[in-house]
């Protein structure tokens, strides 16, 4: 399911970033529970918060869905 691909993309990019989830949620300016929804493919996201956990997590939307 493509949630739980994007969910495990954000988990992996930011353990490469060596960041914990408030750390990323603080970046992106979205609330740590919702990244961690994210991560388990328990949350669809939004185009809009994609692009600020994107940017948050230094990479362009190209690598991002490099999988």
């Amino acid at each position: 399911m493509i949630q739980e691909k994007v969910g495990l993309r954000i988990k992996e990019l930011r353990h490469k970033l060596n960041i914990s989830q408030e750390e990323l949620a603080d970046r992106a300016n979205v609330h740590r529970t919702y990244i961690a929804s994210l991560e388990v493919g328990k949350r669809n996201i939004s185009i809009a918060v994609l692009e600020k956990i994107v940017d948050a997590l230094e990479v362009s939307l190209s690598e991002f869905f490099n999988f």
